[in-house]
C-alpha cells in the first residue's frame, strides 16, 4: 500500500516542469519556518566577528585571493 506522499510524487511525474517547480516552491515555503532563537544567535555571532575585523583581530582575504586558490583546484 503507498502512502500519501508516494501517491503524490506519483501524481506529480504526470505534471509540466513548470508545474513541478512550483509545487517543490510551495513545500519547502512550508518546511522553512524561522526560528526566532536561530536567527538571534547567528546575528550575535555576525556582530561579533564583525567588530573583530574592524578591530583587527581577524585576518581577511581578498576576493582574488580566493579566486585565485579555486581556480588552481
Amino acid at each position: 500500500m503507498q502512502t500519501a506522499a508516494e501517491e503524490m510524487a506519483d501524481k506529480a511525474k504526470t505534471l509540466p516542469d513548470s508545474d513541478k517547480l512550483a509545487l517543490v516552491d510551495r513545500l519547502l515555503a512550508q518546511l522553512d519556518r524561522p526560528d526566532p532563537e536561530i536567527d538571534r544567535v547567528w546575528a550575535d555571532e555576525a556582530e561579533r566577528r564583525w567588530k573583530a575585523y574592524k578591530a583587527g583581530r581577524v585576518a581577511s582575504v581578498s576576493y582574488e585571493e580566493v579566486m585565485a586558490k579555486y581556480r588552481r583546484s
